[in-house]
């Protein structure tokens, strides 16, 4: 069992920078993959951004490129999204996920875990 909590959301003016965290227990973390969702109200999860387990290599979708950076720390069991340059169009509930083995996905459904999210608001 993977339990995730994210933090870090908030309101923030367009062109500025969050940083989100996901902190997940368990200790297959590392050689898990984890990812970056979002979601706005009526529309489907957005794939954002995925981490290799082991050895930690990213994907950021090309939406987010640029932009974001997702990293991890396995010392710390964490996952992080640095988010810069935010625009109104980040606007979303920002979900962290694992799912068993080291390949990432770009699909929702091939995640196992979710955390609760996270509100991000970007004001114009």
């Amino acid at each position: 069992q993977v339990q995730l909590v994210e933090s870090g959301g908030g309101l923030v003016q367009a062109g500025g920078s969050l940083r989100l965290s996901c902190a997940a227990s368990g200790r297959t973390f590392s050689r898990n993959s984890m990812g970056w969702f979002r979601q706005v109200p009526g529309k489907e999860r957005e794939f954002v951004a995925a981490i290799f387990g082991i050895g930690g290599s990213p994907y950021v979708a090309t939406s987010v490129k640029g932009r974001f950076t997702i990293s991890r720390d396995n010392a710390k069991n964490t996952l992080y999204l640095q988010m810069n340059s935010l625009k109104p169009e980040d606007t979303a509930v920002y979900y962290c996920a694992s799912r068993s083995g080291v390949d990432i996905s770009l699909t929702p459904t091939s995640y196992e875990y979710w955390g609760q999210g996270t509100q991000v608001t970007i004001s114009s």
